[in-house]
C-alpha cells in the first residue's frame, strides 16, 4: 500500500520540521514549500493526499492558495494553520473550501485527528446509506451540495420549513463524510429544560448538584469522533449559546463540577425552521454564534417547490406503508395543487389517514382531507379541494396580477406566488385564465 503524501506550506522552518516529524510518525510522506509559488510548483508535479498551509506567506496568503487549489486540484483536502484566536480567517477559509483549520500554537493531537479525517475522505468509497428521494432540480442541487459539504469539517446550518427533512439531510452529510464510522447524535435543543441544558451537553461529575448521583457523559462526549446535530438550535438559551460558541472554537468542554477540560473532536451540524438572521437582529440569538454555525448554509426546499417529486414521494410512502392502495387522478391533481404547509411530514400523515379511509384500494381527493381554510397557525387557505367561488375569484385575481407583473412569464409568476410551474399551470387551466 502506498504511503500518503502531504504538502506542507509554511515559511517558518521550525513549523515545517515539526509537521514533517508529526506526519512521519503517522507513516505519511511530506513535501515542503516556503511560499505560494513553491507550493503551486509542487502541486503541478505531485499528486498529494492532503495539504497543510499557513495563512501568511511571503508572496501571498493561504486564502488565495485555498481558492486556487479548489479550482485547479479539485478533491485535495486543505487544512489551514491560523493565528490563535483568528476565527474570522478560519471561517473565511472554510467558506472557500478548506477541509478544516488548526490554530497556533499547534495542538498535535488535534492536528493528527484532522489529518486522519482528511485521509479517510480521500480513501472512502461512498456507500448507499441514507437517500433523499426526488428528481426535481432543487433536489439534485441539494444532493450535490451534500456531497461537497460532507468532505469538509466546516459547520453546516441546515435551514428550511418544518417537515422538509432537515435531520435526513444531516444524516446524509454524516454518512457521506470521513466520520461515517463514528456516532451521529441528534438532539432537539428545544426539548431540554433550561436548567439541565449544560449538564446534558457537557456531562457532570458525581455530587456536582442535587441528583447527580453518578458521573455522566454529555451529548458532546457521546458524539466524539462523529457528528452532533443540533436541531432547533434557535431554542437554545442565550447563556448556553455562549458556552457552545467556546466549544466550537476551542474544541474543549468542561463537565459540570469538573476541574479540567476535555478535548472533544466532533463535527457540529445545526438546523432550525426559524429565521436566525432576524433573531440576531432582534437580540434573540448571538451574532457571534450565528457566524460560526452558519459557515455553510444548506437550504432544504419546501415540498411545494419540488414539482412532480410530490407524486414520487406519495408512491414511496404508500409502498413503505405496505398499503394495497393507489392514487386516482383526482388525488394526483389535488396533491400537485396543494401548498403543503407541513411539507413531507404532512404528506406522510395525509396518506396514512387516506389508506384507512379509502374504499376499494383507490385513494381519491376526498380521502385526503386537505385543509381548505386558515388554521390556528395562521396559514393562508390552501389551493386544493373544492373551494368556493369567492376563494376562486381571489386566486384568479392574484394569478392575473402576478402574470401582468412578470409580463406573462409563467416561471417568474409561479416564483412570485410561491408555487411550482406545474402548480401554476394547473391553476390557470382550472380557473379558465387565458
Amino acid at each position: 500500500m502506498n504511503q500518503p503524501l502531504a504538502l506542507i506550506i509554511d515559511d517558518e522552518p521550525d513549523i515545517c520540521e515539526l509537521l514533517t516529524l508529526t506526519l512521519g510518525r503517522m507513516d505519511i510522506r511530506t513535501e515542503t514549500a516556503m511560499d505560494v509559488a513553491g507550493a503551486k510548483s509542487l502541486l503541478d508535479k505531485h499528486e498529494f493526499d492532503i495539504c497543510l498551509t499557513d495563512m501568511r506567506l511571503p508572496d501571498g496568503d493561504g486564502l488565495e492558495l485555498v481558492e486556487w487549489i479548489q479550482k485547479n486540484t479539485a478533491g485535495l483536502p486543505v487544512a489551514v494553520i491560523t493565528a490563535h484566536g483568528n476565527v474570522e480567517t478560519a471561517v473565511q477559509a472554510l467558506k472557500l473550501g478548506a477541509f478544516d483549520f488548526v490554530s497556533k500554537p499547534l495542538d498535535l493531537g488535534n492536528l493528527r485527528t484532522i489529518v486522519s479525517n482528511a485521509l479517510r475522505v480521500q480513501s472512502r468509497e461512498h456507500s448507499g446509506g441514507t437517500k433523499l428521494l426526488g428528481e426535481s432540480r432543487r433536489m439534485q442541487e441539494l444532493r450535490d451540495m451534500i456531497d461537497k459539504v460532507a468532505q469538509s469539517q466546516a459547520p453546516v446550518h441546515i435551514s428550511g420549513e418544518s417537515g422538509t427533512g432537515k435531520e435526513l439531510v444531516a444524516r446524509m452529510i454524516h454518512d457521506s463524510g470521513p466520520r461515517a464510522e463514528g456516532p451521529f447524535v441528534p438532539v432537539n435543543c428545544g426539548a431540554i429544560p433550561a436548567e439541565l441544558v449544560e449538564s446534558e451537553f457537557f456531562g457532570h461529575r458525581k455530587g456536582s448538584f442535587t441528583g447527580a448521583v453518578n458521573d455522566k457523559a454529555g451529548l458532546m462526549q457521546c458524539a466524539v469522533d462523529g457528528t452532533l446535530f443540533l436541531d432547533e438550535i434557535a431554542d437554545l438559551p442565550l447563556a448556553m449559546q455562549v458556552k457552545l460558541l467556546r466549544v466550537i472554537q476551542e474544541k474543549k468542554v468542561r463537565p459540570v463540577g469538573a476541574e479540567k477540560e476535555e478535548n472533544v473532536d466532533i463535527r457540529i451540524l445545526s438546523a432550525t425552521h426559524k429565521n436566525l438572521s432576524q433573531m440576531v437582529a432582534d437580540g434573540e440569538f448571538r451574532e457571534d454564534l450565528f457566524y460560526r454555525i452558519n459557515v455553510i448554509e444548506l437550504p432544504v426546499p419546501a415540498l411545494r417547490e419540488r414539482g412532480d417529486d410530490i407524486l414520487l414521494l406519495a408512491e414511496h410512502t404508500l409502498q413503505r406503508l405496505n398499503a394495497n392502495a393507489s392514487l386516482d387522478d383526482s388525488a394526483k391533481e389535488a396533491l400537485l395543487s396543494y401548498a403543503f404547509p407541513g411539507n413531507v411530514r404532512e404528506l406522510e400523515n395525509m396518506l396514512e389517514r387516506a389508506v384507512t379511509l379509502c374504499s376499494g384500494g383507490q385513494i381519491s381527493s376526498t380521502d385526503l382531507h386537505m385543509r381548505t381554510s386558515t388554521d390556528d397557525s395562521g396559514l393562508q387557505p390552501t389551493l386544493a379541494g373544492k373551494l368556493g367561488d369567492q376563494v376562486e375569484d381571489v386566486q384568479r385575481q392574484a394569478i392575473v396580477e402576478a402574470l401582468e407583473k412578470t409580463r406573462y412569464n409563467k416561471t417568474a409568476a409561479a416564483k412570485l406566488l410561491g408555487l411550482s410551474f406545474r402548480q401554476l399551470r394547473y391553476r390557470i387551466k382550472k380557473l379558465g385564465i387565458e
